[in-house]
């Protein structure tokens, strides 16, 4: 997959210093959009992740009739024009999600309900990325989704009908195909319940009641009676900070020698703090000052500094709260003291790219000592990378970020090929990177 964007990431010539304020939470950016799109009045949003995934899921309502008023250049700050649960308009052409997952797979639930059709694609990335765990629950409840291999892959054509209330038992945690199914339940003729094998994000569960609409929990279900119409919030939504995005500098942090980084606002919501509980048993020097919450998300001040890292056993509470960040975990597994060992960690073969796979040859090639396994990997930890290498990151944003903070470790330049896609979830990473002293540049074209 050739994307374009070269990065030219190299040692670390002094420690880092500074003040980090990540962009806005991805997944909670995607959310708002949708919640105020199909709320009643005008939703106001603050910190909101201008990164290329989240300006589709925008775009995607604008086709179907939704007003966005951006208030700023930067697009952080937005006001939405409410359409209503049934206000959505029949969208005169494809909707294209680029490299959106989580955009398609919750957009996926909310088309079903409507009384159109519409059709979903993507990049060549998200046109392999497994849509059947949805689409076949979204079935159960009567949806009517067609697609490539039996509604497996993209593009999706669904044509959305009237819907039924049921308990979808989940057999795999998702913190996207939960959402799905209760932002579907808002359609639906009933009660949804949603049950999961173990718990996972629940960004939506903690907006819907800012819309007016009640979500509770019953033993292992999640529950939504749905009271057939959204509300805009009276007071403006504010989105904390992406610890996906702030674990990149959080690693960086902890491996350069003498380095001290404040990171600003950032979610500690515990569904999403798995990689803090990650760096702390592996005994990183992390400080957390908690912050009054933003919205209905609680965040903290987070402080880290250089130190000595040593390889653990990941506790299996935490994996699918970290499923994110491993990518820059594994980075600092990698030049930890010991063996880190994952295990439970499937889930990660199906992101953006086969993120194992991706992560073992890159840092293989860059001088680690790692052993890829089926739902893991096994690394045995070194003091410095070899570097001196061109790896490729697959159109992956999270490798690529990885393997510049890899970099900075290296006795020799790492080239990462295919890094453009970066711009999906933290556009001026590599801005804010030289700001704090990482040895990290985009190759000129």
């Amino acid at each position: 997959m050739n994307i374009g964007g070269t990065l030219i990431a190299g040692a670390a010539t002094q420690p880092l210093r500074g003040e980090i304020t990540v962009p806005g939470d991805k997944s909670i950016s995607h959310r708002s959009i949708m919640l105020a799109a199909l709320a009643d009045g005008i939703t106001e949003i603050h910190g909101f992740l201008p990164g290329q995934d989240n300006l589709a899921t925008a775009r995607i309502f604008e086709c179907m009739g939704v007003a966005i008023q951006w208030l700023n250049a930067e697009k952080t700050s937005l006001q939405v024009h409410g359409v209503g649960l049934h206000g959505l308009q029949e969208p005169m052409m494809v909707l294209d999600a680029g490299n959106a997952g989580t955009c398609v797979r919750l957009l996926s639930g909310i088309l079903a309900g409507q009384s159109f059709h519409s059709v979903l694609v993507g990049d060549e990335s998200l046109h392999r990325r497994p849509m059947l765990r949805v689409v076949e629950l979204l079935r159960k409840a009567g949806a009517c989704i067609d697609g490539r291999e039996q509604g497996a892959y993209l593009p999706l054509a669904i044509r959305g009908q009237s819907l039924h209330g049921m308990t979808h038992v989940m057999r795999v945690a998702s913190a996207q195909v939960k959402s799905c199914l209760l932002l579907a339940g808002l359609y639906a003729k009933g009660e949804t319940r949603v049950r999961e094998p173990r718990p996972t994000r629940d960004h939506t569960e903690r907006m819907l009641p800012l819309f007016g609409q009640a979500v509770w929990k019953d033993g292992h279900d999640i529950v939504l009676q749905p009271i057939g119409s959204l509300q805009a919030p009276a007071l403006p939504i504010h989105i904390p900070a992406d610890p996906s995005s702030a674990v990149f500098f959080a690693v960086a942090g902890a491996l350069v020698d003498g380095s001290s980084l404040n990171l600003g606002t950032v979610g500690i919501n515990p569904r999403r703090d798995g990689w803090r509980r990650v760096l702390e048993a592996m005994q990183a020097n992390i400080e957390v000052s908690a912050c009054p919450n933003v919205g209905e998300e609680p965040v903290a001040e987070i402080k880290i500094s250089g130190s000595v890292l040593h390889g653990i056993t990941v506790a299996a509470t935490d994996v699918p709260d970290a499923i994110d960040e491993f990518p820059a975990l594994f980075v600092a597994a990698a030049l930890a003291e010991g063996d880190f060992v994952l295990v439970g960690a499937e889930e990660l073969r199906v992101k953006e790219s086969d993120r194992i796979a991706s992560m073992v040859a890159a840092l293989r090639a860059a001088g680690a000592d790692i052993e890829e396994h089926p739902d893991g990997v096994h690394i045995r930890g070194c003091a410095r990378l070899a570097g001196g290498v061109a790896i490729d990151a697959h159109g992956d944003h999270r490798i690529a970020m990885a393997m510049a903070v890899a970099a900075q470790c290296a006795d020799a330049p790492i080239t990462v090929y295919n890094a453009a896609a970066i711009a999906t979830s933290f556009p001026d990473f590599v801005a804010q990177a030289q700001a704090v002293g990482m040895n990290i540049k985009w190759q000129e074209t």
